[in-house]
């Protein structure tokens, strides 16, 4: 993989302040499309679904040890598909009460996802949550600083059965913040955590760059047949298309704000407190549209 330039750390339109709340939140929604889609031929399985393949084949039978926090999740994101696809394929599809399961052992009950954020959206979660098919989609409502999070807050979300080891999510978020910030991010997730895992869609690369211009004729071609109750949205992609306009050049500064695997081991040093003696990192990625729309992935976890 070619990066045409050393990273650089511009700012995306969509996490401006100035920027309205009404227009993010529809820019939002684009972004979460973009990682539930399945085009046919060329998209065998969405992006979500590439996540959930990727932390099964990567952690193994381990996956049932965690609960997985998404520790930057906006308004919800892929998260709560990716927590259905996971379990789906864990042979989870209701409570498991229903599925005949006893409680008592990690591997009776689904595997629990919670929704964390600096800026906790409420009510987009309460949604989302009462979509899991499994129960298995939790949050906290208070503020979550992923640069200072204590190692103990998940009692409340715990369900009996559930695992508090926690694995970190950082789903097309690490990109956003600077070095100083990203390397506290990885110190306190090596401190208060049992692992972590970061994906991006996009890379410093012609190909993302063409994969990113190319969201805005999908989305003139599509967003009939997802957006058609959202007449806000429809409007501001045919009439003024800010949408798909914000979410091109902001797909472009993501690209230039993607870190390499290489990158991120640097930011890391020694690790936090403890060092990261003990701990494993694996990094990888995998195409999520062909020919051109590649999936990168980095993850850590602690082995003793």
């Amino acid at each position: 993989m070619v990066h045409l330039t050393p990273r650089i750390h511009w700012y995306e339109i969509n996490d401006q302040s100035w920027f309205p709340s009404y227009l993010r939140a529809r820019v939002q929604a684009g972004l979460t499309l973009m990682w539930t889609l399945n085009l046919p031929i060329i998209q065998p399985s969405s992006p979500g679904e590439l996540v959930a393949a990727t932390l099964q084949r990567i952690l193994g039978t381990r996956i049932r040890d965690y609960t997985f926090v998404d520790f930057c999740a906006g308004a919800g994101g892929p998260t709560p598909y990716i927590e259905k696809d996971l379990n789906a394929r864990l042979g989870f599809t209701k409570p498991p009460s229903e599925n005949g399961h006893a409680n008592g052992n990690t591997e009776s009950v689904p595997v629990n996802f919670v929704l964390t954020d600096i800026a906790p959206h409420i009510e987009a979660w309460k949604e989302a949550q009462l979509g899991s098919p499994t129960q298995s989609l939790q949050y906290i409502d208070y503020p979550v600083d992923a640069a200072n999070a204590p190692g103990d807050f998940l009692g409340p979300v715990t369900k009996e059965g559930q695992s508090t080891k926690v694995f970190r999510l950082f789903f097309l978020a690490f990109h956003h913040f600077d070095d100083p910030l990203a390397t506290k991010i990885l110190e306190n997730s090596i401190d208060t955590s049992d692992g972590f895992a970061i994906f991006e869609l996009q890379h410093r690369t012609v190909s993302s760059f063409l994969t990113c211009t190319l969201m805005w004729p999908l989305l003139l071609l599509i967003s009939p047949f997802y957006f058609w109750r959202d007449p806000g949205f429809l409007f501001f992609t045919y009439i003024i298309p800010i949408v798909p306009f914000v979410l091109v050049v902001d797909g472009y500064t993501s690209s230039l704000r993607t870190r390499t695997p290489e990158e991120i081991r640097t930011l890391m040093g020694g690790g936090g407190k403890g060092g990261i003696k003990g701990w494993k990192f694996r990094s990888g990625s995998e195409v999520h549209t062909y020919p051109i729309g590649q999936m990168s992935w980095f993850i850590g976890m602690k082995e003793s």
